[in-house]
C-alpha cells in the first residue's frame, strides 16, 4: 500500500501537491455553508481551471521566450544565436 501511494506521488510536482492540498482545505471549508457534493464539484472546478489556466500561461511564455534570452542585451534568440549582439560583431 505505502509503495502504491509513492508512485501516485511521484508523478506529481511540488506545486501540484500544494493545489491539491489547498483545494481539500477549502472544500473542507464549504461544507459547512451548502451541501458536500456541491463542495466537492466546485473544488474540481476550482483545480481544473487553475491546471489549465497554468498551462496557458506556461504555452505563451514558453512562445514567447523560444530558445532562451540573450545574457547581454535581453533579445530572444533564435537559431541559437542573437540577433542584436552576434550581427553587431559584439
Amino acid at each position: 500500500m505505502k509503495y502504491c501511494l509513492f508512485l501516485i506521488l511521484v508523478n506529481f510536482e511540488k506545486r501540484d501537491i500544494i493545489l491539491i492540498v489547498g483545494v481539500l482545505l477549502f472544500m473542507i471549508g464549504l461544507i459547512p455553508f451548502m451541501a458536500p457534493i456541491y463542495a466537492v464539484l466546485i473544488a474540481i472546478a476550482i483545480y481544473f481551471g487553475i491546471k489549465f489556466y497554468v498551462g496557458h500561461s506556461q504555452k505563451s511564455i514558453k512562445g514567447i521566450i523560444g530558445e532562451g534570452l540573450c545574457a547581454d542585451c535581453g533579445s530572444k534568440i533564435n537559431d541559437k544565436k542573437c540577433p542584436n549582439c552576434d550581427s553587431a560583431g559584439i
